[in-house]
Parts: C-alpha cells; structure tokens; sequence
C-alpha cells in the first residue's frame, strides 16, 4: 500500500482505490452522507467498490441487537453506520491474531482484516480476533464511479492504520488521517468545513 505522491510535475497523483485502502472526504464532497468520512474500502474492482464508514458512531448498543458480539466488539460497543446503502442490515469487520487457520466464518479482506459473519457463533471467533467493529449499511459505488469521484477530488486514496478501525476515538479521524500524509495532503488537514471561512 503507498500513499498518494508527488509526480514528476509536481503533481499528487492518487493512489488506486483496493481493499484495505482509505478514503478520506475531501472538503469539496458536501453530501451529508460523507462530509468528513473516512471510509475502509472492502472491495474494489472494475465492478465497483464497496466500504464502511469508520467515523460515525450510533447510539444503538450491539447489545441490543446482536447479544453475544457485545463481548468482542471494539469500543464504543455501538454500531456504527456504515454508510446510506441498506441500513438495516450488518456488516461486520475483524482483524484475527496470528493462528494456524480462520474461522470458518471469516472472508479476508486484506492482511489480518476480513468480513465476520454474524451467523457463526461468538465463540468461535472470541479467542481469535484482534478487533471487531459492526456496521449497519454500507457505501456502494458502481462499475467507474468511485473512480470517477476521485479524478474530480472529492476523496483521497490512502493507506490505512489499525488503530483507523477499531480506535475508540473516532471525532478527529479525519483530520488524523490526513496529518499523517506527506506533502499537500497534511495541509489538507487544517482546512475549515467551509473554506469561505479560512
């Protein structure tokens, strides 16, 4: 995974959205959906992308949902919304601890991180996981469009941190996100909500 760069020109080039990757909202992306958002990619292919939403707590306790995956999930042990696409659904998100094999309800993502299902009982992924977050919906893109939203600035393509997923503080993601960047991209980090402002 590399971090957006400068070109020859002087330019920053992107780097490809994959799985694994960050998208962080530019602030020109004024949808309420994700203004300030930091979003893991999950899939990401000429078919499109999908990913979570890493920076909006709920107020709705696992809990009181899902009882048993209350044990394993990361604080705050809330959902968190994953983005506009199916909200009523979950999704769930975990890093295993090196093992010999994964559970079997465990697809993987990239490195340690996978998909969870939420269909296989707590008990078998209790001693293994690392971190767990669960999120209700997601942010789908279809075949080039998150490309498409990338050419036109409203996201940066990063490289993301554990402590991304499963930190407890989740309010200055973005800003953090963005000051850990080389160049421009730091910058980018001081920038106001609205730039009328600045």
């Amino acid at each position: 995974m590399a971090a957006a760069s400068n070109s020859d020109d002087g330019q920053v080039s992107q780097t490809p959205p994959g799985p694994g990757m960050l998208l962080v909202a530019a602030r020109l992306l004024v949808d309420p959906n994700f203004t300030d958002s930091v979003i893991l990619l999950i899939d990401a292919d000429d078919a499109g992308a999908l990913g979570v939403v890493l920076n909006r707590p709920s107020s709705v306790p696992i809990a009181q949902v899902l009882h048993g995956w209350e044990s394993v999930v990361a604080e705050p042990r809330t959902f968190f919304v994953g983005g506009p696409v199916g909200p009523e659904g979950a999704l769930a998100v975990g890093s295993l601890r090196p093992g010999p094999h994964a559970p079997a309800g465990f697809r993987p993502i990239v490195g340690s991180l996978g998909l969870v299902d939420l269909d296989s009982p707590v008990a078998e992924f209790s001693e293994q996981l690392d971190g767990l977050r669960i999120f209700a919906g997601y942010s789908g893109w279809s075949a080039g469009q998150l490309e498409g939203e990338i050419d036109e600035g409203a996201w940066h393509v990063v490289p993301g941190q554990p402590g991304d997923l499963f930190g407890a503080e989740t309010e200055g993601l973005w800003r953090g996100v963005l000051r850990r960047q080389p160049g421009e991209l730091a910058w980018a980090s001081t920038q106001p909500l609205d730039p009328a402002a600045n």
